[in-house]
């Protein structure tokens, strides 16, 4: 399991992160980003050997994303297709081959459940084939973007509380975001250990997950990136040395 991060967004530990994870979703232009940032998100990434793909959002800057535009769908796809091309074009030219994209916010959490934005999402992967689509682990999302031919990496959220229904939790809520690495930490445990989650609303489920993400715009991301690697790390120790 490899852990993710939502970077090029303009906060505080980019740079640092890039040492820690595996896979960046870098801010395409929508909810954050622009050619500079990306262009340096791409840098931090060939220097450590970091995964990169697109980060597109609803094209909402005031908002981070939160906003869903009005207009046709077809609009809403051929921005979301503008994105993903300004962010690929900068990424080749510096060498970086793309190969996954996620969804940005309020976006990433309409499709994970709304058949009409997950309809939309599918209908991107298919104009980017050669991408895979990083998805809320367990949500409908996955059935329906794997029923269409699309690659679908599930992610998971230690930084984040879940619902009973498998949703995260909306930042509203108290108890949302997780703020302390202990706590972070645990989370990642029970996640690759296949443990049960304790939600907000009082009930508990399992999420299987293939990566791990850690949101870059927490003000504890680096100490949260730190306890999530060092979870993957005794995991694996614990695994090697069961199995010998």
């Amino acid at each position: 399991m490899w852990i993710n991060a939502d970077l090029g967004e303009g906060c505080a530990h980019d740079e640092t992160l890039f040492k820690i994870v595996d896979w960046a979703n870098i801010a395409s232009g929508g909810h954050a980003g622009d050619e500079h940032s990306i262009r340096r998100a791409c840098m931090l990434a060939l220097e450590h050997g970091v995964q990169v793909g697109a980060h597109p959002s609803y094209p909402d800057r005031a908002g981070f994303g939160r906003q869903k535009p009005e207009g046709s769908t077809a609009q809403l796809l051929g921005e979301l297709k503008r994105q993903m091309d300004f962010f690929d074009n900068i990424a080749t030219k510096l060498g970086c081959c793309p190969a996954h994209f996620k969804p940005h916010g309020q976006l990433y959490n309409d499709a994970a459940f709304q058949a009409a934005e997950a309809e939309l999402l599918i209908n991107l992967a298919h104009a980017f084939p050669h991408l895979k689509l990083l998805a809320l682990a367990n949500s409908p999302l996955v059935a329906w973007a794997r029923s269409a031919g699309i690659e679908v990496i599930e992610e998971a959220f230690p930084d984040r509380a879940y619902l009973s229904t498998g949703a995260l939790a909306p930042r509203s809520q108290p108890g949302a975001v997780l703020h302390d690495p202990v706590q972070v930490k645990l989370q990642a445990e029970l996640i690759v250990r296949g443990g049960p989650l304790q939600c907000l609303d009082g009930s508990s489920r399992v999420v299987t997950a293939q990566t791990l993400c850690v949101h870059g715009d927490n003000a504890q991301a680096l100490d949260n990136a730190k306890a999530v690697r060092a979870a993957l790390t005794e995991h694996d120790q614990d695994t090697f040395s069961g199995a010998s």
